[in-house]
């Protein structure tokens, strides 16, 4: 019997299955559709035949974390910096960056510093990021913890996403290896998991008290992982959270530091979104572990903590430029110098964004030129944000079936279920798809990001300039609640 002679070397039986497992709803099907969508837009509002017009004339994309992309301005400081930094040949006039665009001394001056440092933002840097930077993002901590911070134990990465990878790399040793992970959780986590062919253990948030740490789920979720064979390794702890926006308390971040040092597990604390804090406080995980080591001596020495940081959120938000570090504390001194061999891999992590990292954590001071200009923006990003964060707050908490930490709980009737089985969806999925061909707002199914059996959520970002949108959503809400009413 003859068969057809084989066309290419790869197809989709016999690529890397762990790929084709993997899964990142903040970029699947919808986010696809809405791009579409905003692209049939761009050729003219309304459209051309045979092309039908949409029921809105923009879109928002309130799926993924992109604040630039949202019309969130850059902060002017940052960016007169990095056209030095790209261009230095600016500097031979240094008076017309002045008195002709408005550049402050204070930004020549840190230029200047930054080149003296990174040589050219066209050069790799060592892998582990430039040392002066590091040394910078290590007075940071010490300024927001009031504990020393060790340059030497400080990581420049590609974002925050580059650091998980990296950290999931040196952690996964085997198909049995298990990592604590909250639920509902940011994708990252899961699908990295699934690329490396290593174990979820998903631990429940506790949504009746505003998505905070359940300490007796998390040893549940542990006791039933050790049952099954599996060896778990770490625990995953995103503070503030995404997507439910929960800033945990300083007793929470005790306790789970305290049952990592009992079960011997690595805490990885992904903290990118510490300055997004509109009520209480942020309450770092490695002062918190500095705090526990300073009321017990010895107990807690070798309890392994990595927090991460990122330039890609919060007033900052520069996701382009990828920028971002990692701390390691508490680390065996032979495994950190695995971590660096793995960095160096991939040589290093941008440099432009090593140099965003340098400012945001070592911005214009009080008394520098260029403060009451960096004031102003920061604060303006910061007021825009809690007024868009409170508006979809009170506006999920008038939805009928709805409630609020921009995880909105939904309940869905059933007929409405009834035809998302019909279209193939699960019923979230089949709610912002809905949502998406009617408004244009692009959320995520909260099965994306994992919820307890039984309930039904959405995420979405508060990043879209206005607040009309946010009623898009309640509008939509009311006339599918009527339209599947049983």
């Amino acid at each position: 019997m003859s068969s057809s002679p084989r066309l290419r070397s790869l197809n989709i039986d016999n690529i890397n299955p762990h790929v084709k497992e993997a899964k990142y709803a903040v970029r699947g099907e919808l986010a696809t559709r809405a791009e579409k969508y905003r692209a049939r837009l761009a050729k003219g509002y309304p459209p051309s035949p045979p092309e039908e017009t949409l029921p809105f004339d923009k879109v928002i994309a309130a799926n993924i974390g992109n604040p630039q992309q949202l019309d969130q301005k850059p902060i002017t400081f940052f960016r007169q910096v990095l056209s030095i930094l790209e261009y230095p040949g600016l500097l031979e006039n240094e008076e017309a960056l002045k008195s002709a665009f408005g550049y402050k001394d204070d930004v020549i001056a840190r230029a200047k510093w930054l080149l003296k440092e990174v040589h050219s933002v066209g050069a790799y840097s060592v892998s582990q990021g430039v040392p002066g930077i590091r040394e910078s993002v290590a007075k940071f901590i010490e300024r927001r913890d009031g504990y020393p911070a060790d340059p030497a134990q400080v990581f420049l990465s590609a974002g925050a996403s580059s650091g998980v990878n990296t950290l999931m790399h040196i952690i996964c040793s085997k198909p049995e290896t298990g990592i604590l992970v909250p639920i509902p959780q940011y994708p990252l986590y899961t699908a990295t998991l699934s690329l490396l062919n290593a174990r979820c253990v998903p631990y429940y948030l506790d949504e009746s008290k505003t998505w905070g740490t359940d300490m007796g789920a998390i040893r549940d979720a542990l006791k039933k992982a050790k049952s099954e064979g599996t060896d778990v390794r770490a625990i995953v702890v995103i503070n503030p959270g995404n997507p439910t926006g929960a800033s945990l308390a300083a007793e929470d971040v005790r306790s789970v530091l305290e049952f990592a040092a009992e079960e011997k597990l690595v805490v990885l604390g992904d903290e990118v979104y510490q300055t997004n804090v509109f009520k209480g406080k942020f309450n770092s995980f490695k002062k918190g572990l500095r705090d526990l080591q300073k009321e017990v001596p010895g107990k807690y020495d070798n309890l392994e903590l990595v927090s991460l940081h990122s330039t890609s959120k919060g007033m900052v938000g520069e996701c382009g430029h990828r920028g971002g570090y990692f701390e390691l504390i508490g680390f065996d001194p032979a495994v950190a110098a695995e971590i660096v061999k793995f960095v160096s891999i991939s040589l290093c992590a941008p440099v432009i964004g090593q140099s965003l990292v340098e400012m945001m954590v070592n911005p214009p001071k009080e008394g520098e030129p260029s403060y009451p200009l960096y004031k102003e923006e920061y604060d303006g990003i910061f007021q825009g944000l809690q007024k868009r964060a409170t508006a979809l707050y009170d506006a999920f908490s008038q939805m009928e079936g709805g409630s609020m930490y921009l995880f909105p709980a939904i309940t869905i009737p059933k007929k409405a279920i009834e035809q998302g089985k019909k279209e193939g969806r699960s019923p979230d999925e089949f709610y912002a798809s809905r949502l998406l061909d009617a408004t244009g707002v692009c959320v995520v199914p909260g099965s994306g990001f994992g919820q307890k059996p039984g309930t039904l959520h959405f995420r979405t970002t508060f990043l879209a300039p206005g607040t009309e949108w946010v009623g898009r959503i309640t509008n939509f809400h009311e006339k599918f609640m009527d339209e599947f009413r049983d």
